[in-house]
């Protein structure tokens, strides 16, 4: 059996799946408080990344750090639908499975925390 909106090929599926992506991007932003606030520390971290880190690989991993946490925030928001969408029961499984989404969370915003806490410390000693 194979799935009938997976025919696509080519530039049409390119277009198609960033038509897609997009189209995530913005629904996590309208719908997602916290992807917005993330999406605006992005924002006005990115040009900072420039400013602060000392060559390509700080600017990077500064950068990195920022899109990482937006990353983890739409696997994070996409958990949480999937599972609404299932049910708004209570549910031992479904309150493992967000708590565990909302943990990927938490330990990618302690890692950009300490990425950009490190750069800084180098940059004002």
């Amino acid at each position: 059996m194979s799935n009938p909106h997976k025919g696509r090929t080519g530039l049409n599926r390119i277009l198609h799946a960033a038509g897609y992506s997009w189209a995530g991007l913005v629904a996590a932003y309208r719908g997602e408080s916290a992807f917005r606030q993330e999406t605006w520390m992005t924002l006005v971290g990115l040009p900072l990344a420039f400013w602060l880190g000392r060559d390509w690989v700080q600017v990077a991993l500064l950068a990195g750090s920022l899109i990482l946490v937006l990353i983890v925030e739409l696997l994070n928001s996409a958990v949480e639908a999937a599972i609404d969408r299932v049910s708004f029961e209570l549910h031992e499984l479904s309150k493992r499975a967000k708590d565990i989404a909302s943990a990927a969370v938490l330990l990618s915003l302690v890692l950009a925390g300490g990425i950009w806490a490190a750069a800084l410390w180098q940059h004002l000693r």
